[in-house]
């Protein structure tokens, strides 16, 4: 990974961008929160325009008429007490000021577009020392912006942080005043069962990126936990390995039924599961990118054979339960 972001040009960086956005709004994707630190040239030095790669970013999802929330990450390290590694350099920013600096100028920039949201990504507790969490968190709050981050992903971060703060991530991000309503904690994998309630607590997200957790192996979140907390919970694709929204958001139950070994893990207040789902998948992960509404209509192909026989009332328990994103049509805007 680290060998292909260091060969990234920005005309390139727009090409991949522009390739993966397509294939996300061929799957029935309009909204995309882009988790982005690709920041600086490969030694480190930023641009003479320090916002070039975002920007690029930002084009390509406009141009494959994709909904996007940049997120723009704030990185520094390789971890407690390690410096950034080589290839890591052009994430990183020498402070604070300068990845708040270049969050205003792209909210200058983008301020006007509907299509367009910039938000803050402190990276992880491994990547950001204690001491950003605050500024940070509190820039955020101040300009009503989404704030992602990773939280819990592997068992070592969440290992280095109690080693460095005495504190489990969740537990910092609640002491330094980050969580929120616009809190979107990325993964949630290694997060315990109180450190769920501090996220509910705050109407938090947890975004998990269900296709990409499995294939890296890091384990399977207790959505169990998060869903009584209430946690608000949403999905994402991060690494493109695989891109199947539908997958996705059917994971938020079944991934959960092979940790529990139970076959009906939750069962919503109002509608069924597949309803909720859905809703989680479309609706909330818009909100979890700052946008109001899913931003269109999912138009599938009724004729496709994995829905043939399928009844109008059970539709949508056929599509959520035995379907992929080959049933999506287009995107209605």
């Amino acid at each position: 990974m680290y060998a292909f972001a260091s060969s990234l040009t920005p005309e390139s960086l727009h090409e991949v961008s522009l390739t993966a956005f397509r294939e996300l709004a061929r799957a029935g994707v309009r909204t995309v929160g882009e988790f982005h630190y690709l920041h600086h040239q490969t030694d480190g030095t930023p641009y003479d325009d320090r916002t070039l790669m975002a920007d690029a970013v930002i084009d390509a999802a406009k141009q494959a008429r994709l909904r996007i929330a940049l997120l723009r990450t704030a990185y520094h390290r390789a971890g407690p007490g390690r410096d950034a590694e080589p290839m890591q350099r052009r994430f990183c920013d020498a402070d604070v000021d300068a990845v708040l600096r270049d969050v205003d100028t792209l909210r200058a920039k983008w301020g006007n577009d509907p299509d367009v949201i910039i938000g803050l990504a402190p990276h992880s507790v491994r990547a950001v020392p204690p001491s950003w969490l605050t500024p940070l968190c509190d820039h955020a709050a101040r300009y009503s912006m989404p704030l992602h981050m990773h939280v819990g992903e592997q068992a070592r971060e969440v290992d280095e942080c109690v080693a460095e703060t005495g504190l489990r991530p969740v537990e910092l991000l609640a002491d330094r005043g980050c969580l929120s309503a616009r809190f979107v904690a990325v993964h949630a994998t290694n997060v315990l069962a109180h450190e769920a309630k501090l996220l509910g607590d705050a109407n938090a997200f947890a975004c998990i990126c269900a296709t990409t957790e499995r294939d890296v192996g890091d384990g399977l979140p207790d959505l169990g936990a998060l869903r009584s907390a209430g946690a608000r919970l949403c999905t994402g694709v991060d690494s493109h390995v695989l891109v199947d929204p539908v997958d996705d958001l059917r994971a938020l139950e079944t991934h959960e039924r092979l940790r529990t070994r139970a076959r009906v893990t939750f069962r919503p207040k109002y509608g069924t599961p597949a309803e909720q789902l859905w809703r989680e998948g479309s609706v909330e992960g818009a909100a979890a990118c700052g946008f109001r509404g899913a931003g269109g209509h999912v138009v599938i192909r009724r004729d496709h054979p994995t829905l043939a026989l399928v009844e109008d009332e059970l539709l949508l328990d056929a599509i959520v339960f035995g379907a992929n994103a080959s049933i999506v049509d287009r995107v209605e805007i």
